[in-house]
């Protein structure tokens, strides 16, 4: 069954907008939770940008669902995330001046140094994903450095749908489509769990939820933008239901 793993990042963001205490993060998780939610996605910015040291600890003491906390690769990231205990860490470039995460992790060109955060990690009883372009290479450097999961870059596929006036149908979507679909052939393959996410939303969700294998798919932009004006729980609903229909039905291919 697809699962759900919903980041609310963005509650922080509009929190730090104000440096004050509300909305508060925990409380948008037990919403997403109640809303049918399988987990809870936060990103630790280095430069703690939105999602805060303390929201990550209430999370993990407060909250009764599963943890992915994304991070890079750092000795300070990696000494939270072992102290923290979430259940998954997803390893992902981050830049500073990027507004969100632009693309997937170079697992290629930096297996020693991601192999021993992997390690690390690992050591401390944490599940491992990395977040990759649709590429089978670094799908191949993921299982090398010991990763358990492989989160697949979504953000090209949904710049094609947006950009074609959201036809599934069209060759530019299909060519995305199809590039996601043999990453996760390539992912189930060399026995990792084949996770998928960035910039889906209700319109261009369906077809990545249908295809073969595809476990569980992280979003948080689109959800917590409908949940302003419907709730987080009805927003998480939604999604859910929308990826739910979708699962099981095959995907548009070439």
């Amino acid at each position: 069954m697809i699962e759900l793993g919903v980041n609310i990042d963005h509650v922080a963001t509009v929190r730090q907008a104000r440096r004050t205490y509300e909305p508060d993060p925990v409380w948008a998780a037990v919403e997403a939770h109640l809303g049918g939610a399988d987990g809870i996605t936060v990103h630790l910015r280095e430069d703690r940008r939105h999602i805060q040291d303390e929201d990550v600890r209430r999370l993990r003491e407060l909250t009764h669902i599963k943890l992915n906390l994304e991070m890079a690769a750092t000795d300070e990231m990696v000494r939270i995330a072992c102290a923290i205990k979430p259940e998954m860490a997803m390893l992902v470039p981050e830049g500073r001046q990027e507004v969100t995460t632009e693309g997937g992790l170079d697992v290629v060109g930096q297996e020693k140094r991601l192999a021993g955060a992997v390690r690390k990690l690992a050591d401390a009883g944490i599940v491992t994903s990395v977040f990759i372009d649709a590429e089978v290479p670094q799908v191949e450097a993921a299982a090398r450095i010991g990763a358990r999961v492989c989160e697949i870059h979504t953000g090209p596929y949904a710049h094609a749908f947006h950009s074609r006036g959201r036809d599934a149908e069209s060759e530019p979507v299909r060519a995305e489509i199809d590039k996601v679909r043999r990453a996760g052939e390539a992912i189930r393959g060399l026995g990792m769990r084949f996770n998928a996410g960035h910039a889906l939303n209700y319109a261009n969700v369906e077809p990545i939820a249908a295809l073969p294998g595809v476990r569980e798919l992280h979003i948080g932009h689109a959800i917590v933008s409908r949940a302003v004006f419907v709730g987080m729980r009805d927003a998480v609903r939604e999604m859910k239901a929308l990826m739910m229909q979708a699962h099981g039905r095959e995907a548009p291919s070439r």
